[in-house]
């Protein structure tokens, strides 16, 4: 297998650089459950390569259409111009999402689509007269890209560090997560529903008149796979609109079947008013992201627009031909394999897999929902994360694919996956834990 010469002019994103270069770790090749290590091994892919590959790798339907379409229209912008794809890609996106959301803005990645759908937050209030509706509210252990907007609403300290002060006018709520009450639960636990109360102590502190909106993950899923307690989202959206607070659900992981429907909104029966998505819209084949926006929001703040350009934002790539392209073939697929209710038929499978993993070496906490699946080990005294990275790369080595965050394994396997891979995956985990101190 070929491997690159020279390692240095590549500077990874979110890598150990150094430790990475004196031990390289590559793929050369994907196709269905697998990838193809450097070496030629296959590895068993239990994270849809980055929360993202929903539909499996190497599929012809999604390959074939990028590849039309690069060679009929390998761009064209939309600025004040456009392409029939992205008009298309748009109008079936929006059929997947709640109504009223549907209105599609396009991106380029989940980063994007959090920045956007912040400052499409902030132009609707003031378009409809509350331009003192100007503070975003985020939550502790969120993640909502990098960009400065969703560093800033962001609640992981390892992303904000070096950064400075980042964005004014930002709070943030309370993390979910209480291993004390809800360890081992299986789906939503059962205790946090008046977590989202904290909302109530940030609106008597800054006045609900000086908020925007409010950004959460349905499911925290980098931070390591937080499930919403019961309720909890319920109730998060009552004081929403008690306080006349625009609500946005992140979706960069949880839409596009990870939890068993098109989103989590669907999903556990709660509508934002603006939803961010990226990864599964082309099943990671070409970078998009996507903003499903409230046609009330989107028409207030074309309406109260004099003539011209009524929202001053925009990427070059926005609804890019081999995006469209991409995003249009792999709703095919999912429409006609069935995948989002396939996750819902294994998710029984996969939860008792998920599970399986309390008692085993050093795990203190196993959590699921949808396709999704967290196991917490116990930190190593004196060297937090070191444990469960020691994990990740002996998995590599051995032939499977996971995700580490901290000290907890994260999974999300590509919705194509059968019994048979949730039994390797966590057979393999399992032998893996055991090996390690």
């Amino acid at each position: 297998m070929t491997e690159p010469n020279d390692l240095s002019a590549f500077w990874m994103p979110f890598t150990d650089n150094r430790g990475f270069k004196a031990n390289p770790r590559m793929f050369v090749a994907a196709e269905g459950m697998h990838y193809t290590a450097s070496a030629g091994n296959k590895v068993l892919d239990a994270t849809g390569g980055l929360w993202c590959v929903n539909a499996g790798h190497g599929r012809t339907r999604i390959v074939e259409a990028i590849r039309q379409a690069a060679g009929t229209l390998d761009f064209a912008p939309t600025f004040q111009l456009a392409h029939p794809l992205a008009f298309e890609a748009a109008s079936r996106l929006a059929l997947l999402m709640p109504e009223p959301l549907d209105r599609i803005f396009f991106t380029n990645s989940g980063s994007e689509s959090v920045d956007t759908a912040l400052k499409i937050a902030l132009a609707y209030q003031r378009a409809r007269g509350q331009g003192t509706r100007t503070r975003l509210i985020g939550r502790e252990r969120g993640y909502h890209g990098v960009g400065f907007g969703g560093i800033s609403v962001g609640g992981i300290l390892g992303n904000r560090r070096q950064f400075g002060t980042l964005l004014t006018g930002v709070d943030h709520m309370r993390h979910t997560h209480d291993l004390a009450r809800n360890a081992f639960s299986r789906g939503l636990p059962q205790h946090g529903a008046e977590l989202a109360d904290d909302l109530e102590r940030i609106v008597a502190l800054h006045g609900a008149d000086t908020i925007a909106a409010v950004i959460v993950e349905p499911v925290a899923g980098s931070t390591g796979v937080l499930v919403p307690p019961q309720g909890y989202l319920q109730r998060l959206r009552a004081i929403c609109d008690a306080h006349d607070i625009l609500l946005i659900f992140d979706e960069v992981i949880t839409a596009f079947g990870r939890v068993g429907t098109a989103t989590a909104s669907e999903r556990f029966g709660v509508t934002p008013d603006i939803i961010t998505m990226a990864k599964g819209l082309t099943n990671a084949a070409v970078p998009m992201g996507a903003v499903a926006v409230r046609r009330e929001v989107h028409d207030t703040v074309v309406g109260s627009a004099g003539p011209g350009i009524e929202l001053f934002h925009g990427y070059t790539y926005s609804g890019h031909p081999l995006a469209a392209a991409a995003a249009i073939a792999t709703m095919d697929v999912y429409a006609e394999e069935g995948l989002f209710q396939k996750a819902i038929e294994l998710e029984s499978y996969w939860e008792d897999a998920v599970h399986s993993m309390k008692g085993a070496r050093h795990v203190i906490d196993c959590r699921n929902v949808g396709l999704i699946g967290g196991i917490e080990l116990e930190p190593r005294p004196g060297s937090p994360t070191k444990r469960a990275m020691e994990v990740f790369h002996r998995c590599f080595d051995t032939g499977l694919l996971i995700r580490v965050t901290g000290d907890i394994i994260a999974l999300s396997p590509p919705l194509i996956l059968d019994k048979s891979h949730i039994d390797a995956i966590f057979g393999k985990l399992t032998e893996v834990l055991a090996t390690i101190d």
